[in-house]
C-alpha cells in the first residue's frame, strides 16, 4: 500500500484485508490481552521454563522421601517460577496495535521494494519485551524478526524490511506475529494480527524505442490524428448548424430527417488501436524459470502495451483462452492513465499456462470485435492447424508482427511456420530468450518492417 499505512490486527482466526492509504492503528487486535485459555499459556513454557519446571518438581519429591525441608523449599521455588510467568504473562493487558506500508505496492521482478512495520502501545502500561516476525514467501527472502526491548504507554516502534523477487506474481504479506516473553525467558506466547497486504510483482520491462507504427494513419501514434470521413453518405455524422459553417457542407438528408439544418463533420477524432496476443498454452511452450521463452513473451507483452499505451494507443491485451483487458466485452485502454496500464501489469504479473489445445478462442475474440488497428502475437508453438487460425487472425489487422521462439521445434518445421505467417502477411521475427525486445523492435521500422502497411498499400505518413 504505496503512500499510506495499512492496519494489521491482532488475534483473529483468519485472514483480512485493509483498505489502502488507511491507518487502522487504534482499531487493530489487542494482542496478549485475552491470550486465550491457561492450558495455551502453558503451552509456551521455554525450554528453560520446562527444565525449571521439572527441576522444582523432582526436588520436591525427592525433599519429601528424604525429609529435606531445605531441599523441599527449593524444588517449590523452583517450581514456582515458571508458574508464576505463566500466571503473569497470561494476565499481561497489552494492547498494541501494528500497520504495515509498502513501498511500493507494485514493483518490477528483480527490483525491491521496502516494508515498513508500525508498532504502537495503546494501553496504559509498559510492555515488556516484544519480538516480531512478518510471514512472507520463501522467494522474498528469510522472514524478518525483530526485537523490541520496551515500548511505553503510547509510545510507537517503526522497523523495516526489505524484500526482493525473480519471479513475477501476487505475494501476501503477514499476518504480523507477535511474541510476548517474560523477564526470566521461561514462557514465550506467540499471537498472530489478521491482516495482511498484497505484494504485486509485474513482469520486468525494457524501454523501447520509437519506431513508426501500424494501425496509426499519423505514422507516429500521437493519438491526436485526425482522418477524413470519406466512408460513405451513411457513415456521416452530422451535426447542428452553426453561424459561419460553410452551406457546402449542409447534409440534407439529415436536415429532413432532423427538421433542421445539419452539416458534416469533416474531420472526426481517431485513435489509434492495438491488440496485444500473448499465447499461454501449456503444450506450446517448454521450459520454466525467469530465463524461459514464456517468461520473456510475458515480459515482451508487458513492454509492448507499456510503452503503446505511452505514445497513446488504445490497447487490449488477449489471450489464447479468449480473454481480454479489460473487461469482458473486448474493450480497449486508453493512454493517459496510470491505473489503465497497472490493470495490463497485474494481470501479467498472474497469468500462467492455461489448458486450451489451440488458438480458436482467441481467433473468435478477434473476429468479434471491430478491425485491429496493430496486432503484436507472441506465439508459442504452433502446429499447422494453429498455424493456419493465425494466419486467418492476419486478416483482421492492418498490421500484424508475430515473434516467435527458436529453438522449441525442429529447424525445418520452425522455417516452415514462419514462411506459411510470413505469405499471411504477418512480419515475423524469431527471438531466443537472451535476446533484447528492443533490438527486435527498432528492427520493425521503416516501409518494409513489421508494422509497416499491408502489402499493397501505400506508406503512410
Amino acid at each position: 500500500m504505496d503512500g499510506g499505512w495499512g492496519g494489521s490486527g491482532g488475534t483473529a482466526t483468519g485472514p483480512g484485508r485493509t483498505a489502502p492509504g488507511r491507518d487502522t492503528g487504534h482499531d487493530a487486535a489487542r494482542a496478549g490481552r485475552r491470550p486465550g485459555p491457561l492450558r495455551t499459556a502453558f503451552g509456551g513454557l521455554t525450554t528453560r521454563g520446562r527444565s525449571f519446571l521439572a527441576a522444582g518438581a523432582a526436588a520436591t519429591v525427592c525433599a519429601y522421601l528424604l525429609g529435606q525441608g531445605d531441599l523441599l523449599r527449593v524444588g517449590m521455588l523452583l517450581a514456582a517460577l515458571p508458574l508464576v510467568c505463566v500466571a503473569v504473562l497470561h494476565r499481561t493487558r497489552h494492547r498494541v496495535a501494528a500497520s504495515r506500508r509498502l513501498t511500493p505496492a507494485r514493483v518490477s521482478a528483480r527490483s525491491e521494494a521496502r516494508v515498513h512495520l508500525r508498532l504502537e502501545n495503546v494501553s496504559r502500561l509498559p510492555t515488556g519485551l516484544l519480538m516480531l516476525q512478518d510471514r512472507v514467501p520463501y522467494v522474498l527472502g528469510p522472514r524478518p524478526r525483530f526485537v523490541l526491548d520496551r515500548v511505553e504507554p503510547g509510545g510507537r516502534r517503526e522497523v523495516s524490511y526489505r524484500v526482493r523477487s525473480d519471479l513475477r506474481g501476487r505475494y501476501p504479506l503477514g499476518p504480523l506475529q507477535l511474541r510476548l516473553t517474560d523477564p526470566f525467558g521461561m514462557v514465550e506466547l506467540t499471537r498472530s494480527f489478521s491482516s495482511y497486504d498484497i505484494l504485486t510483482v509485474v513482469p520486468l520491462t525494457e524501454p523501447l524505442p520509437p519506431v513508426r507504427l501500424g494501425g496509426d494513419t499519423g505514422g507516429w501514434g500521437e493519438g491526436r490524428q485526425r482522418s477524413l470521413a470519406t466512408a460513405g453518405e451513411d457513415d456521416v455524422i452530422p451535426r447542428g448548424y452553426r453561424r459561419g459553417d460553410d452551406l457546402r457542407r449542409v447534409h440534407w438528408r439529415s436536415t429532413a430527417r432532423h427538421g433542421e439544418l445539419m452539416v458534416r463533420r469533416e474531420e472526426q477524432p481517431r485513435k489509434p488501436h492495438c491488440t496485444v496476443l500473448l499465447d499461454t498454452r501449456r503444450p506450446a511452450w517448454t521450459g520454466s524459470g525467469p530465463d524461459s521463452a514464456f517468461e520473456w513473451a510475458v515480459s515482451g507483452a508487458a513492454s509492448v502495451a507499456a510503452h503503446l499505451l505511452e505514445r497513446g494507443y488504445a490497447v487490449r491485451l488477449l489471450t489464447d483462452t479468449g480473454a481480454s483487458v479489460p473487461g469482458p466485452d473486448g474493450g480497449s485502454l486508453e493512454g493517459g492513465s496510470s491505473d489503465t496500464a497497472g490493470l495490463i501489469m497485474d494481470t501479467l504479473a498472474v497469468v500462467d499456462h492455461s489448458g486450451e489445445p489451440g488458438l480458436a478462442r482467441a481467433h473468435e475474440a478477434l473476429s468479434g470485435g471491430g478491425h485491429e488497428g496493430l496486432l503484436v502475437a507472441f506465439l508459442g508453438m504452433t502446429d499447422e492447424e494453429q498455424t493456419a487460425l493465425a494466419c486467418r487472425m492476419r486478416q483482421r489487422a492492418d498490421s500484424a508482427v508475430a515473434l516467435v521462439p527458436r529453438g522449441l521445434q525442429a529447424h525445418g518445421a520452425e522455417e516452415e511456420r514462419q514462411r506459411l505467417l510470413s505469405e499471411a502477411g504477418w512480419a515475423v521475427l524469431p527471438y531466443t530468450p537472451a535476446e533484447p525486445l528492443s533490438r527486435l523492435w527498432r528492427q520493425a521500422e521503416g516501409p518494409g518492417g513489421a508494422f509497416g502497411p499491408p502489402a499493397g498499400e501505400p506508406a503512410s505518413g
